[in-house]
């Protein structure tokens, strides 16, 4: 059920966002981005999901559309720390009521403490399988 959900969730995004020029991988790279501003390319592979490669083939080609700039790491000179653009920020806040539009229409017909409840019991499974803690992500990379 929750793969069928996710199908059709995904799906309904790529339907919608067509118009903005960003997939659904970038809008959640940049949207985890927005989270986690500052991660190194590593540490955000791995809470995207994706092989570290893959995620620097996506960060070139955001970077190429200005919507992320990679600096330096301080502490170390081969790392890249990454950052979104005013742009790219900018694109988010532009699609962010489309999201919540999309949100809106898949919680038709659950009220507020259903919602609240689904959440919370998404956000506890979450936790339950997910590997590392964000936290140790961001400074471990």
């Amino acid at each position: 059920m929750v793969a069928d959900v996710s199908h059709l969730m995904r799906r309904a995004f790529d339907e919608r966002a067509r118009s903005s020029g960003l997939s659904r991988p970038q809008w959640r790279v940049l949207t985890m981005l927005r989270r986690h501003e500052g991660i190194n390319q590593g540490g955000l592979a791995e809470l995207v999901e994706v092989e570290p490669i893959t995620l620097c083939r996506m960060v070139d080609r955001l970077q190429e559309a200005g919507l992320v700039e990679r600096r330096a790491d301080p502490a170390d000179r081969r790392a890249w720390r990454l950052h979104l653009t005013d742009k790219a920020r900018a694109l988010l806040e532009e699609m962010r009521p489309m999201a919540f539009s999309l949100f809106d229409d898949a919680m038709t017909g659950l009220d507020p403490a259903e919602r609240s409840d689904l959440f919370r019991m998404l956000e506890r499974i979450r936790t339950n399988l997910s590997r590392r803690a964000p936290q140790e992500l961001i400074s471990n990379g």
